[in-house]
């Protein structure tokens, strides 16, 4: 069986997002609290993992990771809610693209590890 991969929202201490993906989450995030490997982040902490999902594959995390990424601020909030009526509200399209669709909860909602405790 082949590792998970995730797509992942951490939110800074300016109140911006970074969307990332990662073969381990856990380990990720802890990089990023200590200021390791990204420039936004490190300039922005402490951060705090705000949403993931777990998908199959590296290709289909890093889809996700990208469709995100270009979302506004309200659509990525309702995301982040697990709000998806209102995710729909601000979409642009009828539905989500196949990578990220209904079913996304936040991580403490799924199981999902949450390095902040």
């Amino acid at each position: 069986m082949s590792e998970p991969f995730f797509a992942y929202i951490l939110k800074c201490s300016d109140d911006s997002y970074y969307t990332g993906s990662t073969d381990n989450l856990e380990t990720r995030v802890i990089q990023h609290q200590h200021g390791e490997g990204c420039d936004w982040t490190k300039k922005r902490l402490p951060v705090v993992l705000v949403w993931s999902q777990q998908f199959d594959s590296r290709d289909e995390a890093r889809a996700a990771e990208h469709q995100v990424k270009r979302w506004s601020r309200k659509k990525k909030d309702a995301l982040i809610k697990g709000d998806f009526d209102e995710l729909r509200l601000h979409a642009k399209r009828a539905t989500p693209f196949p990578a990220v669709r209904d079913g996304l909860r936040p991580p403490h909602d799924r199981g999902t590890p949450d390095p902040m405790g």
